[in-house]
């Protein structure tokens, strides 16, 4: 079975971005860049594992960033972005992996369409890296100062230039001996390094929305209101009944209760109804056909295992989650003192901010089934946004 590591590379100190905190640890969407970027690979059929490299001073930044991640422990890198690659490839050594996937933590908007392609470009190839046909007409000019201190030399044929991205990938074992081939030259990019030793590299369809964020412009210009982006809304509602128990677990948090919820699972109505709020959100039909009630595997399985599964279909899509509302339906037990603890557990199953997620309670003032404390009931509802698709 093929291997794959993907190489995050997030060593930099982006001095050209400005500030005291680095680039990939600055907040987009209420998580830290790098986190992004690590993700889209984490969450990808495909990729086996991933390999972060860091700057070691930025260690506790990168704990915090890739708390709960599948992500490998990172490596150090070095003083230049050619250095800290090679020191990826070489920790990679102890269980060297088929293929290698080197990709930069700026770059964080990366989709798992992009990642597929750059994948089958290495069944032909040694190498594939994305890139853009360049559009904008080149001029060459006799210096590199403002515009008021250069003229033109000349005008440069664009019918044959491409605007490279990441991630890059090679066979492993030739890249890393590429690397350690091109050790102490200055190259630009690992298809560089690649092209040193002859290796030949594809180009595959790059994608314009994997921008690299370069300055704090470059962020500003992501969070333009509505460029590119269409919001989405999504409702759930799930039921269950009382049964034998001493508890009940809702949205993630265990009650002390006199009775359980009777269901194939875990029996969180608070989840079921918010995993349908998402899925419905990013047109993915509904819980029951993503985990069938007659699959025993699912019997007593946590429910977070569904919110998680909807919270990858719209990261999927290129989209994140902006707000999500659950409210639990209930005369007992009391919900209030649990409600924050509640509010955290959603928050972390979706992998985003705790301000972003509220769960509430009401009652049916002893009307209907709810009333007569019979069963929970549960509503949710879950607002994404998704990259338009042109």
């Amino acid at each position: 079975m093929t291997r794959t590591v993907a190489l995050i590379v997030g060593a930099g100190r982006g001095h050209r971005f400005g500030g005291e905190t680095p680039k990939q640890y600055r907040d987009y969407g209420g998580e830290p860049l790098f986190r992004h970027a690590l993700r889209a690979f984490a969450d990808h059929p495909d990729v086996d594992a991933v390999q972060p490299v860091i700057h070691l001073d930025d260690l506790s930044l990168f704990e915090t960033a890739t708390e709960g991640l599948d992500v490998m422990a990172p490596v150090g890198g070095g003083d230049s972005r050619q250095e800290s690659v090679l020191r990826g490839l070489r920790h990679l050594q102890s269980q060297p992996p088929d293929r290698v996937l080197i990709h930069d933590a700026a770059r964080p908007f990366v989709d798992h369409g992009l990642i597929e392609r750059v994948l089958a470009g290495l069944d032909s190839h040694g190498g594939a890296v994305p890139a853009i046909p360049v559009t904008d007409t080149l001029k060459v000019t006799d210096t590199l100062k403002a515009v008021t201190d250069g003229v033109i030399d000349e005008t440069v044929d664009r019918s044959r230039l491409w605007r490279v991205q990441t991630p890059q990938g090679f066979r492993y074992r030739e890249i890393l001996a590429a690397h350690e081939a091109a050790a102490g030259l200055q190259m630009t990019d690992d298809a560089a390094v690649a092209e040193h030793v002859g290796l030949s590299v594809a180009i595959v369809d790059g994608d314009s929305d994997n921008m690299k964020i370069t300055r704090a412009e470059d962020l500003k210009m992501t969070e333009l209101p509505g460029a590119n982006w269409e919001y989405r809304t999504g409702h759930g509602f799930d039921v269950h009944r009382f049964g034998d128990g001493d508890g009940v677990i809702l949205c993630g948090v265990e009650i002390a209760h006199d009775q359980g919820l009777v269901g194939h699972s875990d029996a969180d109505v608070g989840l079921h109804a918010l995993t349908d709020a998402i899925l419905g959100a990013v047109g993915a039909a509904d819980i029951g056909e993503h985990f069938p009630p007659s699959d025993p595997q699912w019997r007593g399985a946590p429910s977070s295992v569904f919110v998680e599964h909807a919270a990858r279909a719209v990261r999927k899509l290129g989209g994140e989650i902006v707000n999500i509302d659950v409210t639990l339906i209930c005369e007992k037990p009391k919900i209030g003192p649990n409600r924050v603890a509640m509010r955290d557990a959603v928050a972390a199953m979706l992998e985003i901010a705790p301000g972003r997620v509220n769960v509430k309670a009401t009652t049916t003032e002893r009307l209907g089934f709810t009333g007569r404390g019979e069963g929970i009931a549960a509503q949710a509802i879950a607002t994404v946004r998704v990259a338009l698709v042109n």
